[in-house]
């Protein structure tokens, strides 16, 4: 055991000097009191300023309150949500904040004190609040999730195929709060590193290791193993760590809405079928619905600005329509503003036959960085993604969705494979995973992929999800062209 303890102990050192919970709770909280502060405030003077009639310092006594907000995030477990996934917050921020207005509201209805607040005040504060914690957070995380002082270290339990994706994944996930850091094995010969993580040696230094490093988070990754091996480790190793997390051999299966359940004694893994359920279906079409409208509406002088451009930038009709798949493989025409020349397809060949090593990128993902067809308006249009505007009408036919899987052509139904029929239970989106992780810097498989992952967790919080993100990728342009 000297020469694992020995390569083990230079980490050491610099792990127990990184691992800092408290800065990172403490970041998290200042962030939410900032955000739910700065919502109040807005609201109080932005009412005023729509003929209210009080005083603002009535509103500063409220102050306090801000304690039992941060009291619900905690309870929440939302500090310092490490190992909690994006959708998952947002869900719990929107009911912890809506719950704790109402109980204000309450309390001050109940205390007669409801005649001096006004309504508006309070509801502007509610609706501010959700977007400024939200953003608070983000910002948060931005600035701060890379440190190595953020999150909790964790020791991988696997070092094959599994384990690497569990690696790779927490790596890309930063904001996740969890990092790995030592990588154990069945097989205990197996060294070097895996995705940049050292793998020191068999699954028995597990307690030592976590004992050294302080590791409290643990993550048994292999799926493969036979039950009773599974077990034993489970039993041997398992309560050295508070947190064990495992990941099942249920590779493709929904995984952001499944909860544990308890039958006389076996684990049962209850799986949601989102999909099958009215009251889910019937609140994403209302949202679709609700948005669109909503949305529609304050965005007609920009769509009748950009109509009045196209039409003056190239020759051509302002709008493009094109034969898409979409719900139960039926196909309809998805509406977008032309961004491109006239006799784009006589281009393209034209500019593919001058430059044949570009041939195998056009006919591998159907995108060229660099596309000749493209307008001079077009390309503001595309990094923007306001040239999918006009989809707005699509959604209002009952033909898309504001969020879902990137609609698709015919021709594309071959590289779905097997997660064809999943892509034809929902309507395809405006914007969608794809749009959000990346777009056009995603290779077309992980593209698929992510359709699949939509499909299998869908849900309105993971609607929501998407759309704030939407709002945020189309502002920096991020994987636009």
């Amino acid at each position: 055991m000297f020469p694992l303890q020995r390569a083990v102990k230079p980490m050491v050192a610099s792990l127990r000097m990184s691992v800092r919970p408290l800065p990172m709770v403490a970041l998290l909280a200042l962030s939410d009191a900032l955000a739910l502060g700065l919502a109040g405030a807005v609201s109080v003077y932005l009412r005023l300023a729509f003929d209210g009639r009080y005083a603002p310092a009535l509103y500063g006594q409220l102050w306090p309150i801000l304690g039992v907000f941060l009291l619900a995030y905690a309870v929440a477990g939302l500090y310092p949500a490490v190992g909690v996934s994006p959708v998952d917050e947002l869900r719990r921020i929107c009911l912890s904040t809506t719950f704790t207005y109402l109980v204000l509201g309450a309390g001050l209805f109940l205390t007669r004190e409801g005649e001096t607040y006004s309504r508006g005040v309070f509801l502007m504060a509610w609706l501010l609040s959700l977007v400024a914690v939200l953003l608070g957070r983000l910002l948060v995380r931005q600035l701060w999730a890379k440190q190595r002082w953020w999150g909790y270290p964790v020791l991988v339990l696997g070092a094959g195929q599994t384990g690497q994706l569990v690696i790779q994944s927490l790596h890309h996930h930063p904001g996740f709060g969890l990092k790995p850091v030592a990588v154990l094995d069945d097989d205990a010969t197996k060294r070097g590193d895996l995705n940049g993580v050292p793998v020191l040696g068999p699954l028995s230094a597990a307690p030592m290791i976590a004992r050294r490093l302080e590791i409290s988070y643990a993550i048994v990754a292999m799926p493969g193993l036979r039950r009773e091996r599974l077990l034993q480790i489970l039993e041997q190793y398992g309560h050295r760590f508070p947190h064990l997390l495992m990941i099942p051999d249920l590779f493709g299966v929904a995984s952001l809405w499944v909860s544990p359940k308890d039958l006389g004694g076996m684990l049962g893994l209850e799986i949601r079928q989102q999909l099958l359920l009215p009251g889910p279906r019937m609140a994403k079409a209302l949202l679709d619905l609700v948005l669109t409208v909503v949305v529609g509406l304050g965005l007609l002088p920009v769509i009748a600005a950009i109509a009045l451009l196209v039409r003056l930038d190239s020759s051509g009709p302002i709008f493009y329509g094109h034969r898409r798949l979409g719900r139960d493989g039926r196909t309809f025409v998805a509406w977008k503003f032309r961004t491109m020349v006239d006799n784009a397809d006589q281009v393209l060949e034209e500019y593919l036959a001058a430059n044949p090593d570009l041939r195998s990128q056009w006919e591998q993902d159907h995108k060229l960085r660099y596309d000749p067809r493209i307008t001079r308006l077009g390309g503001w249009l595309r990094h923007s993604s306001l040239d999918e505007l006009p989809q707005l009408w699509n959604v209002l036919r009952g033909e898309m969705s504001l969020v879902g899987p990137r609609p698709i052509v015919r021709d594309e139904v071959v590289r779905y494979a097997d997660k064809y029929e999943l892509y034809t239970k929902v309507l395809p989106g405006v914007t969608g995973l794809w749009q959000v992780s990346g777009r056009n810097n995603v290779s077309y498989q992980e593209r698929v992929n992510l359709d699949a992952y939509y499909v299998r967790n869908w849900s309105v919080w993971l609607d929501i999800y998407i759309l704030l993100r939407t709002v945020w990728v189309v502002m920096v342009g991020d994987g636009a062209y």
